[in-house]
């Protein structure tokens, strides 16, 4: 039994956190290597391990984090 997990994603779904700021909480906790960990185990960003990728983010990513109010 997941007694915390089980509460949080409770709590989550109830609206008693925002899920941005438990995510940046999460990976704030979590070492480097457990984020890298975590990455690659669920293949959420494959372009991490190109060896020409540097490190900048691409088209997407920019319009994502686009901010028209600045």
């Amino acid at each position: 039994m997941r007694k915390y997990t089980n509460a949080v994603l409770d709590a989550v779904s109830e609206g008693m956190f925002d899920k941005d700021q438990l995510i940046s909480d999460l990976l704030g906790w979590m070492s480097e290597d457990d984020v890298k960990e975590f990455v690659q185990r669920n293949d959420l960003m494959p372009w991490l391990e190109d060896e020409e990728y540097d490190g900048q983010p691409d088209e997407a990513q920019e319009w994502h984090d686009f901010d028209p109010d600045c």
